[in-house]
């Protein structure tokens, strides 16, 4: 997707859907006079995701080397950096609103796992400040962190289902109602969303069947080929998640504002779900996997 065409989708969506967003927003306190900006806010939020398709690993760098250079006759009124960064804030909801008109259908298979968001390197725990209250200490199979986590649920198209935002010590099945409001067929997860309860909750309420290997200490049960297959498919939801922090970059250890951090995330989950080819899977109707 092109800047031009990035803008006119962001535009398009801003003002269809302004109206609401506003509505949703927190009252403001005393008098303000809500005068337009230099930037609208179609802009700030163009900017802001075009950086999370970029190739640029700081934001600073490709604001100030990148677009102040290079892009001011599609942005001829651009503020400085500074400015630009107090900005960020106030595209949160409308950047959460544009996310979720991204999101993919369900075809029936998805798939679910978690993510460590960390925000801070474990030696630096102690003395970080910014997310002190909020963030937590986590453990995932490759170890501990100190942050977040993102769970997220895919289709077998590599679309973004759903997405929800946890501390770290959270366990991968509390959301687990949550995430999966709007599914239907069969979930496939790792061993880590094992719960009798959770599954009978699932199907009973939704007819939503979720599958998980067995642990070594349970007892065996007859499984589908297919479904057999499909688990050993879930990898495809791996690849997922790196390719959202290594490609899209919903994740540094630099943020010095919680609400900026939440900015840069939803950023860049909306870059993944515009790029062109995702992981996929190559199923037919009948629900083989052929390739």
């Amino acid at each position: 997707m092109s800047l031009l065409e990035l803008f006119c989708s962001v535009d398009d969506f801003w003002i269809t859907h302004e109206p609401e967003l506003r509505h949703l927003a927190l009252p403001s306190v005393g008098h303000h006079r809500h005068r337009a900006g230099e930037l609208c806010i179609s802009e700030v939020m163009t900017i802001i995701i075009h950086f999370h398709q970029s190739q640029y690993r700081h934001f600073k760098a490709y604001y100030i080397d990148y677009v102040q250079k290079h892009l001011r006759a599609e942005f001829p009124k651009l503020v400085s950096y500074n400015r630009f960064v107090e900005l960020m804030p106030t595209v949160l909801l409308p950047l959460w609103g544009y996310l979720k008109t991204q999101f993919g259908r369900c075809s029936g298979i998805s798939f679910v796992d978690s993510t460590p968001i960390c925000v801070c390197h474990n030696a630096r725990i102690s003395s970080h400040k910014v997310f002190a209250g909020i963030a937590k200490r986590g453990k995932n199979s490759v170890g501990w962190f100190y942050g977040f986590k993102l769970h997220v649920v895919v289709n077998d198209n590599g679309e973004l289902l759903a997405t929800y935002l946890t501390a770290g010590n959270v366990d991968d099945r509390a959301p687990l109602p949550k995430l999966t409001m709007r599914l239907f067929g069969k979930l496939f997860g790792d061993r880590g969303y094992i719960s009798k309860t959770i599954f009978e909750e699932l199907f009973n309420n939704q007819h939503l069947q979720l599958i998980t290997k067995l642990r070594k200490n349970m007892k065996n049960r007859l499984m589908d080929l297919e479904d057999k297959l499909f688990l050993r498919k879930r990898a495809i939801i791996e690849t997922i998640n790196d390719q959202l922090k290594n490609i899209s970059q919903i994740e540094h250890t630099r943020h010095r504002s919680p609400l900026n951090f939440l900015v840069n995330l939803v950023a860049g989950l909306i870059a993944y779900c515009l790029q062109p080819k995702k992981p996929s899977l190559n199923i037919d109707h009948h629900g083989l996997i052929l390739a």
